[in-house]
């Protein structure tokens, strides 16, 4: 086995190409990059797997940069790709999470807001997030992002009708959470 051995010390190395991300798409990140998470968070239960999701959308979206054609429909092709990215995750999950009597670590308790407001919040999340993926996507796509029906088809690809129905579903499901029975 021979080893090298570089022969010349005056050789100069080649130059390294630096790593300079398209600036249009570093400004569209650190201008919607909040609304985005906003959006991710309401499409997984655990702020974690949010930022996760939102990470893998926003690499998809960069490795297409150069082929979106309308740059004005980014916002769209973001939470598209957030949808298919947490569909895919969906289909591929796998069960190894259970039950047992002592968490592994502590549960940090977060500040107890006495507010109505806040209770109200809550609770209104949860019963949101019992909702299944499909209807809480349009359910968060219709209300909390506040597209309107058409768009919100357009995103999910389906039709206005099945906008409809499913929102009037899971509004219909919400209602009758016992959850919010101190709301009505």
């Amino acid at each position: 086995m021979t080893t090298p051995v570089c022969t010349s010390a005056s050789k100069a190395a080649a130059p390294v190409p630096s790593y300079t991300p398209h600036p249009s798409f570093s400004s569209y990140v650190r201008a919607r990059g909040p609304v985005l998470l906003r959006t991710a968070r309401s499409l997984t239960s655990n702020p974690s797997d949010a930022e996760d999701l939102l990470q893998t959308a926003l690499t998809k979206t960069y490795v297409a940069w150069e082929r979106i054609e309308d740059h004005r429909a980014l916002d769209g092709y973001v939470r598209r790709a957030l949808l298919n990215t947490r569909t895919s995750q969906w289909r591929k999950r796998k069960v190894d999470e259970f039950v047992c009597d002592e968490l592994p670590e502590p549960e940090t308790v977060p500040a107890v807001d006495p507010a109505e407001q806040q209770v109200l919040h809550d609770a209104m999340w949860r019963a949101v997030m019992k909702l299944p993926d499909r209807q809480r996507a349009m359910l968060v796509l219709r209300y909390y992002e506040d597209l309107s029906e058409a768009q919100t088809a357009e995103v999910l690809g389906v039709s206005i009708g099945t906008v409809k129905s499913a929102v009037s579903r899971a509004l219909g499901k919400l209602r009758n959470d016992p959850e919010l029975a101190p709301v009505r």
